[in-house]
């Protein structure tokens, strides 16, 4: 049997330009998700192999585009939530997510790499005791935007911004969530490439300023 490190995915170069200084930090998450990650039930044994490409390094595209307090909506294994964390210290993250193992690995993976930035919330993102509080929200992997919108617009402050990470098929599902993004009065809609120019798979956000 091939041992369960040759399985996950080397940490590639551009892992080093994304979290500068604190990359031990990230190497740490990247180690313990990958051996612990699958027995645990938070990434399925086909992620291994894209570990560091699809999800450390796809969530941490998203950092520089971080201000003020963020909350992660279904934070789950700690994507994009973690790999934020470490990549911007300089900014508050809420990790939100409804069940107790996961979110006792969440606060785990805090409280072993120091993220002092880092409060863990357990509860459904719609029951989240923080109407109209953060700067910016953003989910990942958490479902269509007709139905993700909703549980993430009431948790951002007027003026405040929306950054979901999508995949290849935001557009139609903004298409979709036209009458929804019109119920919640978003403004400046967009869908930015991130990664472009960089060694790494792209990821796609949709922006949105909240009224």
């Amino acid at each position: 049997m091939v041992p369960r490190e040759t399985s996950v995915e080397p940490e590639p170069p551009v892992a080093a330009e994304l979290f500068g200084d604190r990359l031990e930090l990230a190497r740490s998450y990247a180690a313990d998700l990958g051996n612990r990650g699958e027995e645990l039930g938070l990434i399925g044994p086909l992620e291994l192999p894209r570990l560091w490409t699809r999800h450390v390094v796809n969530s941490a595209l998203l950092a520089p585009l971080l201000t003020g307090s963020v909350a992660d909506v279904g934070s789950g294994a700690g994507l994009p939530g973690i790999p934020l964390a470490i990549a911007r210290p300089d900014v508050r993250l809420v990790l939100i997510e409804p069940m107790e193992r996961r979110v006792a690995w969440l606060e785990e993976q805090r409280d072993r790499l120091g993220l002092s930035n880092v409060e863990v919330v357990r509860a459904r993102a719609e029951e989240a005791p923080y109407p109209r509080a953060f700067d910016q929200v953003t989910a990942r992997a958490v479902g269509a935007l007709s139905k993700l919108i909703p549980l993430t617009a009431r948790l951002v402050r007027p003026g405040g911004e929306l950054l979901l990470l999508k995949g290849a098929a935001v557009q139609d599902e903004a298409r979709k969530a036209e009458k929804v993004i019109a119920k919640w009065r978003l403004s400046n809609v967009r869908v930015d490439e991130l990664g472009t120019g960089m060694a790494t798979e792209g990821t796609r956000v949709f922006r949105a300023t909240v009224s």
